[in-house]
């Protein structure tokens, strides 16, 4: 038995038949081939896995693809444009926010959101709406730094 959906992935529409079980994350990842979306935990705790679902953060492991159908999806690879980098990602590699890069892609999504919702978002504030997001190597300050410069990059 599998479900078929469509939905718009970077811009681009996408129509699949998946298995119901099929989780979005797995979507992303083996049927379009799209790994900056990680999977870190399988529980939601991480944030590895995270995308924007019509606009809002969405951690890709939590929900089935079949709840996203008709849905925009933007993945980590269709934020850069015309291959200039999103200022967020421009912020996090001029500010060192990442390190060994694992939780790059989901601390980047979720930033965007955050500061799509709070745009003058102080650092308790950042932190606060990155708590759902974790790394294991930078220790956040630089994270918290590049989602400043990000956000002030974004309201220009």
């Amino acid at each position: 038995m599998s479900v078929s959906l469509s939905l718009t992935v970077n811009g681009k529409t996408v129509a699949a038949d998946v298995d119901p079980r099929t989780l979005l994350v797995d979507f992303i990842r083996n049927n379009l081939g799209l790994t900056g979306t990680h999977v870190g935990c399988d529980t939601g705790q991480c944030g590895a896995c995270t995308v924007l679902v019509d606009g809002n953060a969405v951690k890709a492991c939590t929900i089935l693809a079949a709840q996203a159908n008709g849905a925009k999806i933007t993945t980590i690879e269709g934020l850069a444009t015309d291959g200039a980098l999103h200022p967020m990602q421009a912020a996090f590699k001029d500010c060192h926010g990442l390190q060994c890069g694992f939780c790059t892609p989901g601390m980047v999504m979720s930033a965007i959101d955050l500061v799509q919702r709070n745009p003058n978002a102080d650092e308790a504030a950042i932190r606060e709406g990155l708590e759902g997001n974790m790394c294991r190597c930078t220790g956040y300050q630089n994270i918290v730094k590049a989602v400043q410069q990000g956000a002030a990059a974004m309201r220009r």
